[in-house]
């Protein structure tokens, strides 16, 4: 085992990280929502067009609801991104986080949550873009 009180680690090696066994659960949420955000709004266009207005009717409804969707995923989307670079910015060390400690391990994982979830910002938005421009099931 290393010794935390080597001069080349970082000041706030010897202090573990505050939940660092709940850093690995919020990696997967952001493309979780994404996806859940992509099946719902594909079968609500699916099931409307099939059942409500039929081939070449309006999508009216199924629009806004992908709308709401959308919303709702990416402000999900937006607070994953936030708590993952809370903790990406713990402690006082700068990237990269290559140091085999505890808090190190914490900013990498929390880094990789900000990046997925910016991610899944971006394919949420290209997700809801065919309900932006389609205005009929044809």
């Amino acid at each position: 085992m290393a010794d935390p009180q080597r001069l080349d680690l970082p000041h706030d090696a010897r202090d573990p990280p505050p939940r660092a066994r709940d850093s690995l659960w919020i990696l997967p949420l952001a493309p979780t929502v994404w996806a859940l955000h992509f099946l719902a709004s594909y079968v609500t266009g699916a099931v409307w067009c099939a059942k409500v207005a039929g081939y070449g009717g309006p999508l009216g409804d199924a629009r806004v609801l992908v709308g709401i969707y959308t919303a709702v995923a990416l402000a999900i989307i937006a607070l994953v991104g936030m708590a993952g670079w809370r903790r990406h910015s713990y402690g006082d060390a700068t990237a990269p986080h290559d140091f085999a400690t505890a808090a190190d391990r914490h900013r990498f994982l929390g880094f990789a949550t900000v990046l997925l979830a910016a991610l899944s910002f971006v394919a949420t938005l290209l997700v809801a873009l065919p309900a932006v421009f389609t205005g009929s099931c044809r």
